[in-house]
């Protein structure tokens, strides 16, 4: 107990003393007590009565908040001391950890990172995700920003409702915002800015998607097609290099006359990397698509060798592709990607190409990123049983 200044003969103030490793550091519990019913070998107040035991269970309170102080140090991998756990009891301590502030020094070093580890699409990605997460807390919360430690499983629940409902994200749409929000949890996490994952519980499961893309039959038909404009049968044919490679719009725009060579079989191979994953593609070229690679040889965008084809903006591409769908009365959306699919279905897996070796030309990292396009193939299955049949005869 501590004499009070203005009060020399009355009540006094109880104080809270913390002492580590000799070093002690007291505050006061704002709490006045009479010194003749005080025990100082407990610290605690004398008696039964209603306002005695009101005290104590105070008294209780405060001992066991610096115990819970103490363990929070030491969960960070904080050192322990008097001064660090007053301040924490007080609220004094280290700045407060924002969310979107996190956020926004996260995408920095993404664009710091350009060109270097990172695409600009992804770039862009984190970007919109970084808006969505700004909305929703203004929505839901009507803040600028937040405290990480305001993050927990009703966070993440809402933050999917509001995706869903206010923004009308599909599923998958949702989950991929969520995902690149988990992103800036779990560096909170490993910065041990946050204790508990708000994710925990929380299921983040991608509905199957049935991919688009074209038979053989439909291929032949784009083929065969000759078309009123240059720009279209450009376009077309830049379309069916990739149904006949699998290289995504950015690899065949990016592909250069030094990534073709002669492969172990003494054929031509495309040797690169996917700008996406940054994962190694070997693809031997199919006579088709060298025919392409000849056609555009002399053209005055692929004289010095730095593109193999003259290859349009994407959104151009889609655009002109749409085109050349309507003209060809194919009645799907037909997009660039669609091409990567094609290749994966009717030009490997359809034809008996094993899908290890489609997965290593598509340059996807694990098996089960092409396993979901031998689902859709009944051309396969027909495939695989028309050879059972075989065998049984």
């Amino acid at each position: 107990m501590k004499q009070s200044k203005k009060n020399i003969k009355g009540d006094r103030y109880v104080y809270l003393r913390i002492t580590v490793n000799g070093s002690a550091k007291e505050l006061s519990t704002k709490r006045l007590w009479s010194p003749a019913r005080w025990n100082a070998t407990i610290g605690r107040a004398n008696g039964n009565k209603e306002e005695d035991r009101n005290l104590n269970a105070y008294l209780d309170s405060v001992y066991h908040k610096v115990l819970q102080a103490k363990k929070q140090l030491i969960d960070s991998d904080k050192e322990v001391t008097a001064e660090a756990l007053k301040n924490m009891l007080l609220g004094i301590g280290e700045k407060k950890k924002m969310i979107l502030e996190i956020f926004q020094e996260h995408n920095a070093q993404v664009e710091a990172l350009l060109d270097k580890e990172f695409a600009y699409g992804t770039l862009q990605r984190y970007r919109t995700s970084l808006y969505h997460t700004r909305s929703f807390i203004q929505w839901k919360y009507n803040k600028d920003d937040m405290d990480i430690q305001s993050l927990d499983y009703e966070f993440i629940s809402a933050y999917s409702f509001w995706l869903r409902s206010v923004q009308n994200c599909s599923h998958n749409t949702t989950v991929k915002y969520l995902a690149n929000f988990k992103k800036i949890v779990l560096i909170c996490i490993k910065n041990s800015w946050l204790q508990r994952n708000p994710f925990i519980q929380f299921k983040m499961v991608k509905k199957e998607v049935n991919r688009v893309f074209l038979t053989w039959h439909e291929i032949q038909t784009i083929s065969n097609k000759q078309f009123v404009t240059d720009r279209l049968n450009h376009v077309r044919d830049i379309f069916l290099f990739s149904c006949y490679t699998g290289l995504a719009y950015i690899d065949v725009k990016n592909l250069s006359r030094k990534q073709i060579s002669t492969g172990i079989d003494g054929e031509q191979w495309i040797f690169t990397q996917r700008q996406k994953t940054d994962s190694p593609t070997r693809l031997p070229l199919l006579p088709k698509a060298l025919e392409l690679v000849e056609k555009y040889r002399n053209h005055p965008q692929c004289l010095n060798g730095t593109h193999v084809l003259p290859v349009l903006s994407n959104q151009k591409m889609n655009s002109y592709l749409k085109e050349i769908a309507d003209v060809c009365e194919i009645n799907k959306p037909l997009t660039f990607h669609i091409a990567r699919h094609t290749f994966a279905t009717t030009i490997t897996l359809a034809n008996g190409v094993p899908i290890e070796t489609v997965s290593k030309m598509l340059g996807h990292k694990s098996l089960k990123q092409t396993q979901h396009y031998a689902k859709i193939l009944d051309t396969k299955i027909s495939f695989d049983m028309q050879a059972l049949r075989d065998k049984l005869k």
